[in-house]
């Protein structure tokens, strides 16, 4: 079947195929869009037992580090939202149905974090379990798979429609970001605060202080950092080129995230700060008289806030799952910098509308009597674009 195929044999738990051509490695694997991002989706079974042994195949299989900063050599597409691993496997959570671990991969470096959750992509883990039969649900017409995520300790329920044993893959729900329809999956984060600091207020405070910029730090899904645009002297409406060709704007970002990081307990050094959280985000009112935001459907009128999020260092095309649900939270602490800009009478009652730089989102939020946020809901699609084998070089 293979030309010039010598021997097959297995390693760790992972298949070997050696060739006249040299030396590569493969292993099942299957390929996800989930929401705005794109992932290697692997069994855990499938994967060495020895988790030090996962870090090199999982760069090799995506294409990292690449100098020229394109993952050509492998399934990357040179940006963070599709420099990404999830990983699947039994549940080692009572009340949950399957184990889920994110992993984000430098795109230069060689860099493997495990620190957060990815929320467009636990939308194609719910499917992907289905799909591969990590669970039976050949009698249904509709799944509830519940998912706990490893990198925070977590629950997620992913709730979607089923068609012959399989996640359903067609209907007529649409997310900005991502062209034609889908069939829609109904993502409830369960508890989401404090995901990794254990707090919602990391520092203690609703407000802090890096470089002389207010900033709210907040960790709901995961740790974010909350910057007002205005107070860095630029427009909330940027388009992430804009962002990217501002001379000092990444720059500047980039260092508040670190201090805000090491305050919020995540690192002892600016340097240890990993690259994936804390998330940090620009935020700003909506404007109604402004043409850029009517063109683009973010008047007040339209959405509540606006935001332009950044993914490890570099302006996010949409809006993280896991940033929408802490600005969710963040929008009721009394004082925050997104309350502070928030539009004051909501789009939607039931929930925020953020307008972000492919369009406009909304995320359904259940507080307790304390302000408190018990669980989170957003909508969205995911789609199996591959399964097979997937090969990477020793």
């Amino acid at each position: 079947m293979y030309r010039g195929m010598r021997s097959i044999y297995r390693f760790g738990g992972v298949r070997r195929l050696a060739s006249k051509a040299g030396t590569q490695n493969f292993i099942p694997a299957a390929y996800y869009r989930g929401g705005t991002s794109r992932a290697v989706f692997f069994n855990r079974d499938d994967l060495p037992v020895d988790r030090s042994k996962w870090d090199p195949i999982l760069r090799g299989v995506i294409g990292s580090p690449d100098r020229y900063g394109r993952q050509l050599d492998g399934l990357g597409g040179g940006i963070s939202s599709l420099s990404k691993v999830c990983i699947v496997g039994e549940s080692t959570h009572p009340q949950a149905d399957v184990d889920y671990t994110f992993v984000s991969l430098g795109i230069k470096n060689s860099d493997v974090d495990y620190s957060s959750n990815c929320g467009n992509m636990v939308s194609a883990v719910g499917p992907y379990a289905v799909d591969s039969r990590l669970l039976n649900v050949a009698d249904s017409d509709c799944a509830l798979v519940r998912i706990h995520n490893t990198n925070t300790g977590k629950l997620i329920h992913a709730t979607f429609p089923v068609v012959g044993g399989e996640a359903a893959a067609n209907g007529d729900f649409s997310i900005d970001g991502v062209s034609g329809t889908a069939s829609r999956i109904q993502l409830d984060f369960i508890d989401p605060a404090g995901s990794v600091t254990g707090r919602l207020l990391p520092t203690g405070s609703v407000t802090d202080e890096f470089d002389g910029v207010t900033v709210t730090c907040i960790d709901a899904a995961n740790p974010c950092v909350f910057v007002k645009a205005n107070s860095l002297g630029v427009d909330g409406n940027l388009t992430p080129e804009e962002i990217t060709a501002h001379p000092d704007l990444l720059g500047r970002l980039d260092s508040i995230r670190r201090q805000a990081a090491v305050k919020m307990g995540m690192a002892e050094t600016r340097d240890s700060v990993a690259g994936s959280v804390p998330k940090i985000c620009l935020v700003a009112t909506p404007k109604s008289d402004d043409p850029r935001s009517i063109e683009q459907g973010q008047t007040s009128s339209d959405v509540d806030l606006v935001v332009r999020a950044l993914s490890v260092g570099q302006p996010h095309k949409a809006v993280p799952i896991t940033v929408a649900l802490a600005l969710a939270a963040a929008r009721r602490v009394t004082g925050s910098t997104v309350d502070s800009v928030a539009s004051g009478s909501p789009v939607d009652p039931t929930g925020l509308t953020i307008g972000h730089a492919s369009g406009n989102l909304k995320v359904g939020a259940n507080f307790g009597s304390k302000g408190d946020l018990k669980s989170a809901t957003v909508f969205r699609t995911a789609r199996r674009l591959f399964e097979g084998r997937i090969f990477w070089k020793a």
